[in-house]
Formats: C-alpha cells, structure tokens, sequence
C-alpha cells in the first residue's frame, strides 16, 4: 500500500514537472517571438549582410508598378533596390541622412525635382511618403540606366556610390562597362552594393516569373 502511494506521488512530481517544462518553452517562444516583431527591422539588416530580403516582399507594388511604366524600367530592379535599401520601411533614415524606401539624399531629392521639372509643393521631408519616394526614385533609377548603357550593375553602383564616381571609374579605364566585372569595382562598400541589388533582382524575376504585370 505505501509502496502504490509512493508510485502516486512521483507520477504526481513528475506531471507537475511536465507542465512546468511546457510553460517555460510557451514562455521561452512567446519572448522570441515579441522580439521577432519589435526587432524585425534590425534582424532584416542582419540578414542583408548575407544578400537580398529572404522574404523578396513586393509592398507598395501599386506605385512601384506605376512609376515603372511612367519610366519605361523594370519593376523588378526597383523591388531590388528598396529591398537593399530600406527592407521597405518607408521611415528608414541613414546614417547619412538618406530617407525612405529609396533612401533619398536631400542633394538627390533636389537634383531629381529640378530635372523633372516638379512644381508640386513638397520638400525633402516628403520623401518619407512611400509614393512619392518611388516616384523620385524610380526616375533617379532610369536617368542612371540610361546614361550608363542599360547596365544594371552600372545603375545599382550610381545609385550607391554617385555618378560621378561611376564616371571616374569607366574614363580611367578602372571598370569597363562592355565587360563588366564585380572585382574591378574599386570600392568594396559599392561592390558589396552591387552584389546584394543583383542577387535581390535575379530573386525578383525568379519570383514574379510569368506574372503578367511584370512582362515588358
């Protein structure tokens, strides 16, 4: 009889232990997942290190789809760039000051209204509108496209490093736009750009592959 009341009180030990195990874990899983949701910006930053978003998002297709075709570009590549860019935080700030989706510079933002010839009343603080961002950013993108004989690499290099670079760069023969080659890129902070942009853009067109929306 004692020896079937001490069987009773172990099973009992042991039940209590079992639960206290399952909430732990519950509780354990809960934490991660509250920092999953409060960290998701910085653990996306961290995966960007080793290349393009793996989730390849396509938020704000709306506009990005519009100010394509308004510019005659592949969507696919402005996917590319705001996923490098900014993981699609449209109130993404840089060190240097760059701001939304696209990571606008205030000297970008100036350059590219004066080009386009925008009376709109807007300013520099607009540029965290998700619209207006990839309008600006979109045209920014087929300017460099088109100046640099619809290179992609060549356009992702502008976009990061500035144009005049990307010039300094083909004129002293540093870079050959003909036979373009990653290694050949004299600033490693651009060709790692460059790399990250391509590999988000090849994901892209595996992704939307026979999406009548993205076909030329």
């Amino acid at each position: 009889m004692a020896q079937t009341k001490s069987k009773k009180k172990k099973r009992k030990k042991k039940g209590k232990k079992h639960t206290v195990l399952i909430i732990v874990i519950a509780a354990v899983m809960a934490v991660i997942v509250l920092l999953c949701i409060v960290f998701k910006d910085k653990i996306a930053e961290k995966l960007s290190d080793y290349g393009p978003n793996i989730f390849m998002t396509t938020d704000y297709e709306e506009y990005v789809l519009k100010y394509a075709k308004e510019n005659d570009f592949d969507p696919r590549f402005v996917f590319a760039i705001i996923n490098t860019e900014s993981h699609f935080n449209p109130k993404a700030t840089s060190d240097v000051g760059a701001r939304g989706l696209m990571q606008i510079m205030e000297e970008a933002y100036n350059w590219i209204k004066f080009r386009k010839n925008d009376e709109r009343v807007h300013t520099f603080d607009d540029m965290y509108d998700p619209e207006l961002n990839i309008e600006y950013g979109t045209f920014l993108l087929k300017y460099l496209y088109d100046k640099f004989d619809h290179s992609y690499e060549l356009t992702a290099a502008a976009y990061h490093g500035g144009m005049n670079a990307v010039d300094k760069w083909i004129s002293d023969g540093t870079v050959d736009p003909q036979n373009f080659k990653l290694e050949d890129v004299p600033s490693s902070v651009t060709s790692n750009y460059i790399y990250k942009v391509m590999k988000a853009y090849n994901k892209y067109k595996d992704k939307l592959e026979g999406d009548l929306n993205y076909e030329g």
